[in-house]
């Protein structure tokens, strides 16, 4: 038996209702299959990075479970042919820790203010005025062509 997460994303304009029966098929179809439910997360809608049938969000679900891979297989069938179901992503999930719970927040809709408060580490520290980098970018830095090989070559 292995383990299992489908990231499920849904139609916002389907009713909530629907969205409620689609995880609900899912779960009947791994406990069918001899599977167990392990956890169901609502991640909630959620801004899309491109249109998808002129859709421009999604609402997200993620289903965790521990199935047979031909359990699986159909699970994925049925999502494929369900109104409502936008997309879907069928993962072996990670052991060891994994995913601790939904996604961070979105970020607040500023229009791009307060993006100069967040620079990746490596800008601070080239900003600092520390010569670390660029003894690092010396150090592997390839000979120049302008320098004689040797001695010997010459004579």
């Amino acid at each position: 038996m292995n383990q299992y997460e489908v990231l499920l994303m849904l139609d916002p304009e389907t009713p909530e209702e629907r969205h409620e029966e689609i995880v609900a098929r899912a779960r009947e179809l791994v406990e069918a299959g001899g599977g167990s439910w392990v956890a169901h997360e609502a991640w909630g809608r959620r801004k899309l990075a491109y249109e998808i049938a002129h859709r421009t969000d999604g609402v997200y679900h993620l289903l965790q479970f521990d199935a047979e891979p031909a359990t699986l297989d159909e699970i994925s069938r049925v999502l494929k042919i369900t109104d409502g179901v936008m997309r879907h992503l069928a993962t072996r999930r990670p052991t060891g820790g994994g995913r601790t719970g939904a996604p961070p927040p979105l970020p607040p809709a500023d229009g791009g203010r307060g993006r100069e408060a967040a620079r990746p580490a490596g800008q601070a520290a080239a900003e600092s005025g520390t010569d670390a980098d660029a003894n690092e970018a010396e150090e592997y830095a390839e000979p120049s062509q302008s320098e004689p090989a040797s001695e010997e070559e010459g004579a």
